[in-house]
């Protein structure tokens, strides 16, 4: 029995490059906020701002607003609050597009699988008309045996 059909779609060359098109725009638009590229050492030690924190931080600021006497000479308000700022937007931001990339993974990974399977169906039904003496089976078979990702027996220690 076949399975479900799960994506019967296509990205047209002109959709693809309106779609890149349109990132640009994007990373163009937002150039001036993503300028930094931390390591993984960087995240792991830096301070962290999630829902609590971002209440917490937006209470913060407008205690320091309101209260400027007790706000240290060295903390810069105007700057802590155009980081809030940014970061609040960026947030938004993020969250709209972590939507689109799941959406896009989950399409990527259906089409993908489908396909493999396809590809598996074929590569089968081809080494069995190899096995059948089929003409051009054999060439067939042997081309994709090299390609196939699965493990390799050549590759493996002799006994």
């Amino acid at each position: 029995m076949p399975k479900k059909n799960q994506i019967s779609a296509a990205i047209s060359a002109a959709q693809s490059i309106d779609v890149m098109q349109n990132i640009s725009s994007i990373t163009d638009t937002l150039k001036d906020a993503l300028t930094i590229n931390l390591t993984a050492d960087d995240r792991s030690h830096m301070l962290k701002m999630g829902d609590k924190t971002l209440a917490f931080v937006q209470k913060a600021l407008e205690y320091a607003t309101q209260n400027e006497a007790l706000c240290p000479a060295f903390l810069d308000l105007t700057e802590a609050k155009k980081d809030y700022e940014l970061a609040t937007k960026l947030e938004a931001i993020r969250q709209r597009v972590s939507l689109l990339l799941r959406a896009i993974e989950d399409a990527e990974m259906v089409a993908g699988s489908e396909a493999y399977d396809a590809a598996l169906i074929f590569y089968n039904s081809v080494k069995g008309a190899a096995r059948s003496n089929i003409a051009g089976s054999q060439a067939i078979a042997d081309d994709l045996k090299v390609r196939f990702p699965g493990k390799r027996r050549d590759n493996l220690p002799s006994e």
